[in-house]
């Protein structure tokens, strides 16, 4: 959640549909990956470029942002969109989420923390060029060619506990929630075009002289990372939305990436200079967008923290905190506030109330923590089920209002309320005690083993296998004296 106390923006839906916008129309030819940028792609890339920072926490400046620009332009130019490394727009976001895209005109993006789970500058230009060759290939005007914006049309909807929401407003606004913008710019992409887009990538890879192989190693650490993530937050599954699964397939995907670039000329890894530019660069949620501490969001800045209920995982967005599990989802938002908490309430459910049906629940007050609150809870039909619609809001002062919308199968609202009741505010100390983890790159000394560095790592659970994901270091794989790997330390 962004430090930024109110926001107006454009609705994910909308974004992504703008951003396709440039599809041909009437079924007019799309130009072949090898046509350059024409000028009305280069005006609706820069038309929503600045909506895309303010989605993901804005660009980063500095050392490590112009080294990712300088590779993000140097792998993008051997696509022949343009042929002027300058008309290449290369953006790192401030952003936790493992994600990267492009969009037409020649605007590329890579978020930060995909950038720590590399491990050498081919992979960073592996990822970058698949981005491009998106791009190049028009995939974006295809799908909304070939599908008139049935996908996006439908990204709103989510299955919840087992519930398909259906295409009622109630479905569309809360499982809207899960979605980012990245997302839905990738939602509907087929096997054919991710392939193609490795295709491309790797080829623009072996053009630049780097390693082909890089797609492949790159393609793996994502696979494990998500894996990873799905066992550390107790899910069966790597539903988050990042690049790894917003881009199907992954796992086969590797082998697929590795035969690509069997025979292919280039050996560029770059690893040493990669490593040094990453160093000291944020890992996982900045303090100023508040931070996910297992099961406990703390917000430093906006001096606020709750507790997801046990069996439920957090995602921290830019412009909500979503709460997920098996028997319910839900979002914490920011508003303004505007009359009583009650009318507050009451308006929230109005504009949830699904077509044909009206949701009036009976609302009440409460004081939460000292916070002055106020609820209630609504029985509505989702998609021909019986679900529980509860929304909770806080008087947080200084023209605030912070307010939980969720959903949980009828008769089981009551999943959320350990989490309604732990919202507080958190003391200056408190706060003051929030720092960020940042990736520190060090050297293999003699007697270090993969044991010794884990337990560096600023984490209290799964620090081996955090390290080794990381470092994409093999279950067995064991490190040498002189050897440079990446461990999360806590910041200053």
């Amino acid at each position: 959640m962004s430090r930024r106390k109110i926001l107006s923006i454009v609705s994910p839906v909308a974004l992504a549909v703008g951003l396709t916008g440039c599809a041909a129309v009437g079924g007019a030819p799309i130009p072949s990956p090898d046509t350059p940028i024409t000028p009305s792609e280069e005006q609706q890339g820069r038309e929503y470029h600045t909506q895309i920072l303010s989605e993901f926490g804005g660009a980063m400046q500095g050392n490590t942002a112009a080294y990712v620009t300088n590779v993000g332009q140097r792998i993008a130019v051997q696509s022949g969109l343009a042929s002027n490394q300058g008309a290449f727009t290369v953006s790192l976001l401030n952003s936790s989420v493992n994600n990267a895209f492009a969009t037409t005109g020649g605007y590329v993006y890579t978020t930060r923390q995909l950038v720590t789970l590399m491990n050498n500058e081919a992979e960073l230009a592996a990822v970058l060029g698949h981005e491009v060759g998106h791009v190049a290939a028009r995939h974006a005007q295809r799908r909304q060619q070939t599908q008139q914006q049935n996908s996006l049309a439908g990204a709103g909807l989510a299955i919840l506990s087992g519930i398909l929401l259906g295409d009622s407003q109630l479905g569309s606004t809360l499982g809207r929630a899960a979605l980012q913008g990245s997302q839905l710019l990738t939602l509907g992409y087929s096997r054919n075009q991710e392939r193609e887009a490795d295709v491309l990538g790797v080829r623009y890879l072996s053009d630049a002289g780097y390693d082909p192989r890089a797609m492949s190693t790159v393609l793996a650490s994502l696979a494990q990372q998500s894996a990873l993530d799905a066992q550390l937050q107790g899910r069966d599954n790597a539903s988050l939305p990042e690049w790894a699964s917003t881009h199907p397939d992954p796992a086969s995907r590797v082998r697929d990436a590795a035969a690509l670039a069997a025979g292919k000329p280039g050996t560029t890894l770059n690893r040493e200079v990669f490593l040094r530019n990453i160093d000291g660069l944020t890992y996982g949620d900045d303090p100023a967008q508040g931070v996910v501490e297992g099961r406990q969001f703390i917000h430093p800045e906006l001096r606020f923290a709750f507790t997801a209920p046990q069996g439920f995982y957090l995602v921290n967005g830019t412009q909500q905190v979503t709460i997920n599990g098996q028997s319910g989802q839900a979002e914490l938002k920011v508003a303004q506030s505007s009359g009583s908490l009650s009318q507050f309430v009451s308006r929230a459910f109005q504009q949830l109330s699904g077509q044909g049906q009206q949701i009036s629940p009976q609302i009440q007050t409460t004081t939460v923590n000292g916070i002055p609150a106020a609820y209630g809870i609504g029985r509505a039909n989702s998609g021909g089920n019986q679900v529980d619609v509860t929304v909770f809001a806080y008087d947080f002062g200084g023209g605030q209002t912070y307010y939980y919308q969720a959903i949980t199968p009828a008769g089981r609202a009551s999943a959320f309320t350990p989490m309604f009741n732990s919202f507080r505010r958190l003391s200056a100390s408190e706060a003051a005690q929030v720092v960020p983890r940042e990736i520190d790159v060090v050297t293999v000394q003699p007697g270090d083993t993969v044991s010794s560095l884990s337990r560096r790592m600023a984490y209290s659970n799964g620090q081996e296998a955090r390290f080794r994901v990381l470092n994409a270091l093999g279950s067995n794989e064991g490190l040498r004296a002189g050897q440079q790997v990446k461990i999360v330390v806590r910041g200053r």
